[in-house]
């Protein structure tokens, strides 16, 4: 996949979240360096949507409902907004209008975690974002092998948690750990 292979500069961070500079995505991901991310909660109506990860660090885990990163456009690095309207463009077909309202950020998580199936880690900083759509999205299979339906207010005592929550993200479980979901 071509985005994937594209040469992308993110944030290296402190655990602080202090920016401490610019590292190559894909090296960051190798060394385990900690970085800033973002992971935003996509509702409709009552429900949340949970995307079924299409990616090369936790392929084939379930993300709430995307993630990716800030990234460094020269010397800049884009704000969250942007990030997200990219982001959810790229993998969820919507651009802001499908929004109800602005993005809303309810937190932030620190994580580390090596994925099994690859030599990537997730060490970050991330910034947990929710938003309600108007309609419901089609994802770009680029991105997702599929997405589901949770009922939002029965979300750990649903039947697809219960199922797949050994293949939640190790991001998913940390929010659901500090009580963010």
């Amino acid at each position: 996949m071509d985005y994937y292979k594209e040469k992308q500069f993110i944030a290296k961070v402190d655990r602080n979240d202090n920016v401490l500079g610019k590292i190559e995505k894909w090296e960051a991901h190798k060394k385990g360096v900690l970085h800033r991310a973002f992971t935003m909660l996509l509702y409709y109506q009552d429900k949340i949507i949970l995307q079924h990860r299409k990616h090369p660090v936790f392929d084939g885990y379930f993300d709430l409902s995307f993630s990716s990163h800030q990234i460094f456009v020269g010397e800049t690095l884009q704000d969250d907004l942007t990030a997200i309207y990219k982001t959810l463009k790229r993998e969820w077909n919507l651009d802001k209008s499908g929004l109800i309202v602005e993005p809303k950020k309810i937190g932030q998580v620190y994580y580390k975690a090596k994925d099994p199936q690859s030599v990537f880690y997730d060490h970050e900083v991330d910034y947990i974002y929710e938003g309600t759509l108007k309609k419901l999205p089609t994802p770009d299979f680029d991105f997702a092998y599929g997405f589901s339906l949770i009922k939002k207010g029965n979300f750990l005592k649903s039947k697809v948690y219960n199922l797949w929550s050994n293949q939640f993200a190790p991001w998913v479980k940390t929010m659901i750990e500090e009580k963010i979901i």
